[in-house]
């Protein structure tokens, strides 16, 4: 009977953790609910990266990864100017090599480019971020300098297939 008992208990904790899902290029979480476009298996292997919902390695050491994250908690209502300068907390040596705005999942996006060192490795990022119903969106691309041309469109597939929903 204990052993019952406690095998009740413990399904029942479980049952209240609720841990991020990533199927068929949808991530799920408690409060939110979101797709992305999809990335080639036979190039981009996804890994398991502290603050951030979807991490993504391209196979062979290239040095290119990229991340989604999303936030629906905790936060004011800061600009995207603010909210790409969060995503760059880390990196030393930034170069702003432009920004521009556009329409992402009937929102208003900023894309943003640099160049900037990570623990003092030149690294190109391209960053976009977003808010939708009461959540932040950032999609984070790291290359080597010099490099990042050349999965840029992967990249773009990610953020452009992108689609979010509030969940309550």
């Amino acid at each position: 009977m204990p052993r019952l008992l406690l095998t009740l208990v413990l399904s029942a904790l479980l049952a209240g953790c609720h841990r991020p899902t990533f199927k068929d290029s949808v991530l799920q979480k408690p409060d939110v609910k979101y797709s992305v476009g999809p990335l080639s298996n036979e190039v981009w292997e996804r890994r398991g990266f502290s603050d951030n919902d979807l991490a993504f390695v391209e196979r062979g050491e290239t040095g290119r990864v990229i991340a989604v994250n999303s936030t629906c908690r905790d936060y004011d209502d800061p600009s995207l100017q603010v909210l790409t300068k969060h995503l760059l907390m880390g990196f030393t040596e930034r170069q702003d090599l432009g920004q521009r705005t556009f329409p992402l999942d009937g929102r208003e996006a900023l894309r943003s480019r640099y160049i900037a060192k990570l623990d003092g490795v030149p690294v190109s990022l391209e960053l976009v971020v977003l808010k939708k119903d009461n959540c932040v969106f950032d999609f984070s691309y790291v290359a080597p300098v010099g490099t990042a041309d050349a999965r840029m469109a992967d990249f773009e597939s990610v953020f452009q297939g992108f689609h979010g929903e509030r969940r309550r």
